[in-house]
């Protein structure tokens, strides 16, 4: 019977932690929307007319970011729509053309840009959140969390001996 009651404890404070654990992972998730949390999928990135003009000029053009986040698995397509021929790191965009850039690797790139006045346009490409990283955040934090609280409760809450009930004769 005390053995039942201690397994009892124990099961009840690891549903605790880990329904605590649903909550605040998931309540992260929710107000701390990432870039990360969507499948791959293709980004256009339009170079304006004029923009070889106003980087000489070191203007920058706001139509054009200076740092972009991407998951793995997605395809930068670069569509040149100045008059003037661009690169972007491996990339070169003649005039009038478009080229794509499959982002395979988690990694924070900087890489020499044509169509920005600093000559360089940051690539941060971070690991796709998934349900399956969503779900090891939820057991990570919520099996210690648990047994945390199923130490506590036998601290705070000590099981005391069952009384013995005399034997009919």
């Amino acid at each position: 019977m005390q053995q039942r009651r201690i397994v009892q404890r124990v099961l009840v404070a690891l549903l605790i932690g880990i329904l605590v654990a649903v909550g605040v992972n998931e309540g992260s998730f929710f107000f701390l929307k990432s870039a990360a949390g969507r499948a791959p999928r293709t980004i256009e990135l339009v170079i304006p007319a004029g923009s070889a003009e106003k980087v000489a000029q070191g203007q920058s053009n706001p139509a054009l970011p200076e740092n972009m986040v991407f998951v793995v698995g997605d395809t930068l397509t670069v569509k040149n729509e100045d008059s003037a021929d661009h690169k972007l790191g491996p990339l070169f965009i003649p005039a009038g053309t478009s080229a794509s850039l499959t982002l395979s690797q988690a990694n924070n790139y900087a890489y020499e840009c044509s169509f920005q006045p600093g000559r360089y346009l940051g690539l941060d490409v971070r690991e796709p959140v998934t349900w399956a990283t969503r779900l090891y955040g939820i057991f990570f934090a919520g099996i210690p969390l648990g047994s945390l609280l199923a130490l506590y409760s036998f601290i705070l809450w000590p099981l005391t001996p069952a009384e013995k009930k005399p034997v009919p004769a």
